[in-house]
């Protein structure tokens, strides 16, 4: 499968799989899997799959960057 390169936020699907968030975020697919199942991460679980809205993400991600 071909790994898409994102340049921006507006360049995201409406709704990332798990390895369009490791894509994103320059980690593993596992490591996109763990983060997906913490608490407090913006993931929906339909039927067997799971997904990031983008909006949520982006705000998960602008939370994340304001403790630090």
């Amino acid at each position: 499968m071909k790994q898409a390169v994102y340049k921006s936020y507006d360049e995201l699907p409406l709704m990332l799989s798990v390895p369009e968030v490791a894509a994103v975020l320059g980690i593993s697919r596992a490591g996109a899997y763990e983060l997906v199942r913490s608490e407090g991460f913006p993931a929906l679980k339909i039927g067997s799959r799971i997904v990031v809205p983008k909006e949520k993400f982006i705000g998960w991600i602008d939370t994340q960057t304001a403790r630090g």
